[in-house]
């Protein structure tokens, strides 16, 4: 079974698309018969997210830190909750059970899970497709800077595209069907691409 890492807001922000975007993931998710791993939070695009997984009838692991089920934002109901002690053995561990990863919009948070995995592919821990879901244009400007990463001389454009700005939910699952990963014995030699 597929395992899809998702990273989303802990807010469900300004406009209803981003909410919907989340219930549609999650739904095309278990239609696909994929699981979801998350960051175990029951509110804002993380939960909905979550919930319409759930709903669909698949199974979904959350891997929350302590002091985040401390203060009682972790989903309760889950398949599966893990509880670790801090934010980096939160992300190893999202990455650890993961095959490919979604970015619904969000905050600082998500920014740096994704383009913290987008650092962890460059290095050769994996190689996994990191997908931003651009919904309603939300990555356009983060996208273009990443571009300008590749075009100062600063990210490989070999990194660089690793990280796909995609607009539909269906080109997301198509990303994943086709990614073909890359031979980890090699990434000192893609520095330079």
């Amino acid at each position: 079974m597929k395992r899809i890492c998702v990273y989303a807001g802990s807010a469900a922000g300004n406009n209803s698309a981003y909410s919907e975007a989340a219930k549609e993931l999650g739904s095309k998710i278990a239609d696909l018969n994929y699981s979801m791993v998350y960051g175990g939070g029951s509110r804002g695009l993380m939960g909905i997210t979550a919930d319409a997984v759930l709903d669909g009838g698949g199974e979904v692991t959350g891997i929350i830190t302590k002091q985040l089920d401390n203060i009682e934002v972790g989903h309760k109901n889950l398949t599966e909750l893990e509880v670790v002690s801090t934010m980096h053995e939160r992300k190893a561990r999202m990455a650890e059970l993961s095959d490919s990863i979604i970015s619904l919009p969000g905050g600082v948070g998500t920014w740096e899970e994704f383009y913290e995995a987008l650092a962890w592919n460059q290095l050769g821990f994996y190689s996994k497709p990191i997908i931003l879901l651009n919904v309603n244009g939300y990555y356009d400007d983060l996208y273009k800077f990443s571009q300008k990463g590749v075009d100062e001389g600063f990210l490989p454009l070999n990194t660089f595209s690793d990280l796909y700005l995609i607009d539909t939910i269906e080109e997301a699952f198509q990303t994943i069907k086709s990614f073909q990963p890359k031979d980890l014995n090699d990434w000192l030699k893609r520095l330079d691409r």
